[in-house]
């Protein structure tokens, strides 16, 4: 698939923000605390999406995937009603302690190039050149965190992600 320009948002998710490596204890803590929570509240939500940055000068993925940060997101069909999410993590209190840190948020993307990545995960590398190649030939730069969207569960031997990067518009220099 080539990468496309799209618009993105606003977007209703259960969100977890962390910090450390993609199945690593603290991610997967994450991810259940998402869905036990989803659970309680009786809602569909899904598929499961990451947004990914790190606080370091060298290129991301240069950096330890220890010193990962990140927010997983669950969509929601709508923003739940008053109470309904602090009422679903007490419900959940077996779901870890991560259900504590589960919380609603609303985010507007805006114009993302947007590309499905057919493969493991330790190969994006390739799929995100084409990206940045795409993106330099239309002039635009990335703006916000890299995103992604996981189509297939994180433990399918075939995965499917959707790779999504918020841009803008190179300011051309004076």
């Amino acid at each position: 698939m080539s990468p496309e320009l799209i618009t993105c948002g606003p977007v209703t998710c259960l969100n977890v923000t962390g910090l450390g490596e993609p199945g690593g204890a603290e991610h997967v803590s994450a991810i259940r605390a998402l869905y036990a929570v989803a659970a309680a509240m009786c809602v569909s939500a899904g598929p499961l999406e990451g947004q990914w940055w790190v606080e370091d000068e060298r290129p991301p993925l240069q950096v330890p995937r220890e010193l990962w940060r990140w927010h997983l997101l669950l969509p929601l069909a709508g923003v739940p009603e008053p109470g309904a999410v602090e009422r679903a993590r007490e419900a959940s209190r077996s779901g870890g302690a991560a259900v504590d840190r589960v919380r609603v948020v609303t985010h507007t993307e805006g114009e993302c190039v947007q590309v499905l990545h057919a493969g493991p995960f330790s190969e994006e590398h390739v799929t995100l050149a084409v990206m940045e190649e795409f993106m330099a030939e239309r002039g635009l730069v990335a703006r916000g965190l890299h995103h992604e969207v996981y189509l297939t569960g994180l433990d399918d031997p075939d995965p499917r992600t959707l790779l999504r990067q918020p841009v803008r518009q190179a300011t051309p220099p004076l």
